[in-house]
């Protein structure tokens, strides 16, 4: 038994409990992982110029980069599920929705750009919601509920739209969210990625949202037992990663000029190969931000690459099974050797 300040008896177990401390990775390590995953970036931009000159022209760069926007922000918002210990299946179909309902809100309704495109972003949010509801509040899996939502969102998309695209040409400035050139030579879309991950490197290193998915991450009970609603983070924690959808969407859908319902399939497993290519681990309690945008970078060349050496569409898809198992295989090699 203790006295608190009045001279009341206090059990132990009534004393306010400090939040755990989370288990950090060395920053040496943090480096040397983001290091090798640049590493790796360099040696296939450097094999792919070998073999094919027209590589490394600026007109292939800027193409690798505005395909590496969408996929690159996807990849972002589920670094913190991930971090989380987590996983989020719904982020490809989830995009498509939020394309086909920005072009609902902007083209059938009507309604002004900018508020279509608010509406588009909130519409990831409450996919994030639901996704969250399931997870922290009804406890299900996280790869069922999410696989879940995969499978509604993609339906959604499909009978929303009549199961036609809908053309936003005509919607005045939308096209220029991802294709205009605010600074010149480089796509829009490429720089909201770099923005939008200026705000998730914030969020997840200078936050309480950031510390507690990382604490949630290493010990979610530990966090539980130590005064942290873990329910309540976690849901915060899938809306925050829905919304990064939502922004994904908005600029395929201005990337494509249209939103195309039958999309979206593959960009999961794409987005969640580049977190864990940057050094993101699936076990949770450890993130990158920066590693992620070289995760993104890196599944773009090769895809590209790939393309430009004319390899068949099934063979390119044999290799990113490839680059997935090795990724996942390095993340439990990480995990059993920092044990």
């Amino acid at each position: 038994m203790t006295t608190s300040d009045n001279g009341t008896a206090v059990a132990p177990e009534q004393r306010p409990a400090k939040a755990p401390a989370a288990a950090s990775t060395p920053v040496w390590k943090a480096w040397l992982q983001q290091g090798l995953a640049f590493g790796t970036l360099i040696v296939l931009v450097l094999f792919f110029w070998a073999a094919s000159p027209r590589f490394l022209t600026w007109s292939n760069i800027s193409g690798i980069l505005l395909a590496t926007a969408v996929v690159g922000i996807l990849a972002l918002g589920t670094t913190f599920v991930i971090t989380t210990a987590g996983i989020d299946l719904s982020i490809g179909t989830g995009m498509t929705l939020c394309s086909v309902m920005t072009g609902i809100f902007a083209v059938n309704m009507g309604l002004p750009m900018i508020v279509a495109v608010i509406l588009g972003i909130l519409s990831g949010g409450v996919m994030g919601l639901i996704n969250g509801l399931n997870v922290a509040i009804l406890g299900l899996p996280p790869f069922i509920a999410t696989l879940a939502m995969m499978m509604i969102a993609q339906g959604l998309a499909l009978v929303i739209s009549g199961v036609s695209p809908i053309y936003l040409h005509e919607v005045p400035g939308f096209q220029a969210i991802a294709l205009g050139t605010l600074i010149p030579g480089l796509p829009n879309a490429v720089l909201i990625m770099f923005i939008v991950a200026g705000v998730a490197w914030f969020m997840l290193s200078k936050t309480v949202l950031g510390r507690i998915t990382v604490a949630i991450g290493s010990n979610e009970e530990a966090a539980r037992l130590s005064g942290i609603d873990t329910r309540r983070w976690k849901l915060i924690i899938y809306v925050v990663g829905g919304l990064f959808t939502g922004v994904a969407g908005v600029v395929m859908a201005a990337r494509l000029g249209s939103a195309q319902p039958q999309l979206g399939v593959g960009y999961e497993l794409q987005a969640i190969a580049a977190v864990i290519i940057g050094g993101t681990s699936l076990m949770g309690g450890r993130g990158s931000i920066v590693g992620t945008l070289i995760g993104a970078l890196i599944m773009s060349v090769l895809i590209n690459g790939l393309r430009i050496l004319s390899i068949q569409t099934e063979w390119q898809n044999v290799v990113l099974g490839v680059v997935i198992a090795l990724a996942v295989f390095f993340d439990t090699l990480r995990n059993k050797r920092a044990a």
